[in-house]
């Protein structure tokens, strides 16, 4: 063999040896999303990539290891092994010759310090004995964290409210009953259990200073049997006689007030009630009767057609519907507003569950309503104040105190809509977005917005199909942040327009829509308006990447600083 040919072979040889000993990271590395995005409580992304040619050694071995930097700490992903051919080691295999693929996904699990963080590839390689060092590569920007502007507290809790009523209405009603075809009144009638009864409420009514007469009605009644014009001349007679009965007793009792009338020809009604909580037998061939003819006579005829059932009908049900009746209804006067403070102040157990629970309405002090509210609980353990307890907690982002006191309702009244919508918006509050979810579940029929809480909670969990299709036409900050994530622009600056009551956090939105089109006046004088209203902005704008491409600019510096 000729001596340069000798050389050449060797030369090659060399070569070769050395190009099996190189191990290079892979190139044109993608990552998406790019910027990262907070989705739910999660940051994932997948990251792609290829390997060279000719570049990954045989028996090279290289661990890639997701690295997320933020704030002087780090948070690891799952690492990913890449093996030569010759490699014992398992992993995924790439040529040598031809080169391959690379690709990976990585999932952190979110905190509000990543919002300005930047994520890396860290490697480990060798190539059999042999380590071989190779710098962090940055390969993404991170994190997009708009979605946890969508805030449980921008949903408003739900009220179980007192049942007070300065005046209560109370009825006292007796009948008084005729014999068949008369209006003749009878003194065994006038002395009966109902009518002394009646007698009696009159005159605590008079004794009582808290106590009057609000009406006085006589109703004359025929039973539906026999002809119209005679039921109709009875229950006229039969009602004259009744009220100028109550009229002398009103007198000799000197009460003085009106003495309403009313008449009921022939009392189908009154028949078919009598019927139904009868314990006749046949009585619901009865019933069909009556629902299949409304004409009285018609009515009448078929009935009577029945001869085993009509003379029950005649015997047990008629007789009670030959009557008068007299009803009195009385206004039970309540305690005054000055009384009820007087006694929440100084005697509260003198005071009702209703009288209590109205009193804390009373007064606008936080503090004097939660004492109130307190008190309520420790007399009567009832729902509606430790929900309001919650709802005071819950308002002044005391979260846990709040939950405490909903799930406390709960144990009194587990199936109130209202109380299970407010413990979900607490628990969505506390991220425990799983109970959140319990919860609401079982709040349908809430006085809350339970569509807006629903797709708050979508949102916080990173379903926008299902937040959208919750919140429909509801404009609230939460509505827009979904929109914005939707990537919906129009959509959300039209929401935004239309907040109820616009805040800090509506124009901080605004800021971010109009960064994600170009309208950089907009950014400016928005972020200007949401700082104003809250300083602690001004710290997130700085870190937020929706204004990345603004934090050059003197001017956006001059806001944030």
């Amino acid at each position: 063999m000729k001596k340069g040919l000798f050389l050449s072979l060797i030369a090659a040889a060399v070569m070769l040896a050395s190009c099996n000993k190189t191990l290079q990271k892979p190139d044109e590395i993608t990552v998406n999303p790019s910027p990262l995005e907070k989705v739910g409580n999660k940051v994932n992304a997948e990251i792609t990539g290829t390997f060279p040619q000719k570049k990954f050694a045989k028996k090279g071995i290289l661990v890639v290891t997701p690295v997320l930097k933020y704030e002087g700490q780090e948070a690891l992903g799952e690492p990913v092994t890449y093996v030569g051919e010759k490699a014992k080691e398992n992993g995924r295999t790439v040529s040598y010759k031809y080169g391959g693929t690379y690709n990976q996904s990585c999932s952190f699990d979110y905190v509000p310090a990543m919002r300005k963080s930047e994520l890396y590839l860290r490697f480990e390689a060798r190539v059999g004995k042999k380590i071989i060092e190779i710098p962090d590569v940055k390969i993404a920007d991170g994190i997009v964290a708009t979605s946890e502007l969508a805030e449980a507290k921008d949903n408003k809790t739900a009220t179980t409210p007192d049942k007070f009523q300065r005046v209560i209405q109370e009825l006292t009603e007796a009948d008084i009953k005729f014999l068949i075809q008369s209006a003749e009144l009878r003194s065994s009638e006038t002395r009966s259990a109902g009518v002394k009864d009646l007698q009696a409420a009159i005159k605590e009514a008079q004794d009582n200073e808290r106590k009057e007469i609000s009406k006085v009605e006589v109703a004359g009644y025929a039973s539906p049997d026999g002809g119209v014009d005679l039921n109709e001349k009875l229950a006229q007679n039969r009602q004259k006689a009744a009220a100028n009965f109550l009229k002398r007793d009103l007198k000799k009792s000197k009460v003085t007030t009106a003495v309403e009338s009313t008449i009921t020809a022939e009392d189908w009604e009154g028949f078919r009630r009598a019927l139904e909580n009868s314990n006749m037998q046949d009585k619901d061939l009865v019933l069909r009767v009556l629902a299949m003819y409304s004409d009285p006579e018609e009515r009448e005829a078929q009935i009577k057609n029945l001869s085993a059932v009509y003379a029950t009908i005649a015997e047990e049900i008629l007789p009670a519907l030959r009557r008068s009746r007299l009803i009195l209804t009385t206004d039970l006067i309540g305690k005054t507003d000055d009384e009820i403070r007087e006694l929440a102040k100084n005697d509260p157990a003198q005071l009702s569950v209703e009288e209590l629970l109205y009193a804390a309405t009373l007064t606008n002090d936080k503090a004097e309503k939660l004492a109130l509210y307190k008190k309520a609980a420790e007399l009567y353990n009832d729902y509606r104040a430790w929900n309001s307890m919650g709802q005071i907690y819950f308002q002044d982002g005391e979260i846990a105190e709040a939950r405490r006191c909903f799930s406390k309702a709960l144990e009194i009244n587990p199936n109130d809509p209202d109380v299970n919508y407010n413990a979900g918006v607490a628990a969505m509050a506390d991220g425990d977005l799983a109970k959140a979810e319990e919860y609401l579940g079982k709040a349908a029929g809430t006085k809350g917005n339970l569509n807006a809480a629903l797709g708050t909670l979508y949102t916080q969990k990173g379903d926008y199909a299902a937040a959208k299709q919750a919140y429909g036409e509801t404009a609230t900050n939460n509505a827009a942040v979904q929109q914005i994530l939707n990537e919906d622009y129009a959509a959300a600056s039209k929401t935004l327009d239309a907040v109820k009551d616009p805040n800090a956090t509506t124009a901080y939105l605004k800021a971010v829509v109009a960064a994600r089109t170009n309208d950089v006046q907009a950014v400016y004088s928005n972020l200007r308006a949401a700082i104003a209203q809250d300083a602690y902005l001004k710290a997130r704008a700085a870190q937020d990447i929706e204004f990345a491409k603004f934090a050059e600019d003197p001017e956006f510096q001059a806001i944030v600083k």
